[in-house]
């Protein structure tokens, strides 16, 4: 029998009380693609991060044939020929492609930069895999997709046999997913082995040989992807069946927020361009569109955190004149933001002191804040958001990425907002997280709240909103009802295919 490529055997990792890793075993053959599959907080990054020399290991080994690697020691996993793609990227947006896929691979005490042979190897590898790239392009100038594509050929360009993708299509459109993974396979088909890290079990079941699934930090099953479906995997992970909420009919109340001939610009760029909506009280608009269209622009708006140029925004009728933070949270409106690591939570700070951050004059007496009243709340969220990994004592960025969106949904829904903004709310979330944050923001329209969704997974839009408009351009469409949605003309609208005039449309 040929000796596995990789070797993870009894591998254990302790981070103070929590368990992360626990006597985990594992190997990948050559050749093959291995899917890591786990609720938030299962221990597969921690795992990933062990194995490409991140964390050390309380107990354990790992093997790259047959040989044991050192521990905690980066260089040496990319000397043995372990590459890694992290979900948030280690690349400088203000270096040239080639620089950043260079950076590393020279001492400093070359006497010259070896910059022509580097570009040779750079195009054949990109040749060889089909990844297509601009070596002089300066990455900051690239889309998600493409600079995804950097991160893998630099692993490449290390001479990686083994390549560890840590939630590779958590920011990528669903067209860059397909050829991403079409990528992945061609990579498998010419003898590199591949792991790679997700919650999408469509994505799982349609690229992977085997998966793995973890639980609790435990390895809870593995099966091969012929033998095995999407209910089982689900089930699997979280420990029971998941079923994920569904939107019921109802009927809106009055206007809660309305946007007219919005306009935003930054320098000469124009982001939005006279966007119009109309937002009723119980109500779930969802403005869908391709990363990079204005629908990051519309959040920072509707959460105080950008100003617009021009254009009127209406709160139940009444103007606001280009609100703080402050103010937005004062009038009532909730956010959710697309980056809860840059945007909606400072990692260092208690979950307690996360929890009261935007409402600190609730929480304060005499200008000092009362931590037993912050404490108090905190683990009122923690109880009935279910925010697993953590006391209101301990650090945020202990909290996995689903608890971390719970913390953060439960701090903006505890005391029913009038308006909800919602920017990606269940991205890179798993089943059992997707279905408890669909389920609040279903229970939040109930109660009616008006909720603003923007989301770039079709899926989630369908299931959730009654109404849809599309972003392209820095241009919204008129609205379609979701009940008349389906994927392919949705994805058509993301393309910028509507009716001549019916932009800015506004639904009574």
């Amino acid at each position: 029998m040929n000796t596995p490529v990789l070797t993870i055997e009894g591998v254990s990792k302790r981070f103070g009380n929590t368990v992360a890793n626990d006597n985990i075993s594992l190997t990948l053959a050559k050749g093959e693609i291995v899917a890591l599959l786990g609720e938030n907080g299962a221990g597969k990054t921690t795992l990933m991060s062990i194995l490409f020399g991140h964390y050390v290991p309380d107990s354990g080994r790992i093997l790259v044939d047959g040989a044991e690697l050192p521990r905690g020691k980066p260089r040496a996993a990319i000397r043995a020929g372990v590459g890694m793609v992290h979900q948030h990227f280690s690349l400088a947006p203000n270096l040239t492609v080639l620089e950043n896929v260079m950076t590393g691979t020279e001492t400093l005490w070359s006497l010259r930069s070896q910059t022509g042979a580097a570009r040779k190897k750079l195009m054949a590898i990109a040749e060889r895999f089909g990844l297509k790239v601009d070596p002089d392009a300066r990455l900051g100038d690239l889309s998600v997709g493409e600079q995804q594509r950097v991160e893998i050929l630099k692993a490449l360009y290390n001479d990686a046999r083994i390549l560890i993708l840590d939630e590779p299509t958590a920011v990528l459109t669903q067209i860059e997913a397909e050829r991403l993974f079409a990528t992945l396979k061609e990579m498998a088909a010419q003898g590199l082995s591949l792991i790679f890290i997700s919650h999408k079990l469509d994505e799982v079941m349609a690229t992977a040989d085997r998966i793995v699934v973890l639980r609790g930090g435990k390895v809870e099953a593995e099966r091969r992807a012929t033998e095995t479906n999407k209910a089982e995997l689900a089930e699997l992970m979280v420990g029971h069946r998941v079923t994920r909420p569904t939107r019921e009919a109802s009927t809106p109340g009055e206007i809660a927020l309305e946007a007219r001939d919005i306009t935003v610009k930054i320098g000469d760029v124009e982001r939005l361009k006279k966007i119009s909506f109309r937002l009723r009280a119980g109500e779930i608009l969802g403005i869908i569109g391709v990363s990079g269209n204005g629908q990051a622009a519309l959040g920072q708006i509707l959460s105080g955190t950008l100003a617009r140029t021009a254009g009127e925004l209406l709160l139940f009728g009444e103007p606001i004149d280009n609100p703080d933070v402050a103010e937005i949270i004062g009038a009532g409106i909730g956010r959710i933001p697309e980056d809860r690591n840059r945007d909606g939570a400072i990692g260092e700070m208690a979950i307690w002191e996360n929890a009261v951050l935007e409402r600190l004059p609730s929480f304060s007496k005499h200008g000092l804040v009362d931590r037993r009243a912050g404490m108090a709340f905190a683990q009122e969220i923690i109880d009935t958001f279910d925010v697993r990994g953590g006391n209101p004592a301990s650090r945020t960025r202990l909290l996995s990425g689903g608890n971390m969106q719970k913390l953060i949904l439960g701090r903006n829904l505890h005391e029913r907002p009038r308006v909800l903004v919602a920017a990606q709310p269940a991205r890179g979330l798993d089943e059992g997280a997707v279905a408890a944050v669909h389920g609040r923001i279903l229970e939040a329209r109930r109660q009616g709240t008006a909720v603003l969704l923007i989301s770039e997974d079709l899926d989630e839009v369908i299931a959730l909103a009654d109404r849809i408009q599309a972003i392209v351009g820095g241009k919204l469409s008129a609205p379609i009802d979701a009940d008349e949605a389906n994927a392919r003309a949705l994805g058509l609208m993301m393309a910028g295919e509507w009716k001549s005039g019916s932009e800015a449309g506004h639904a009574v």
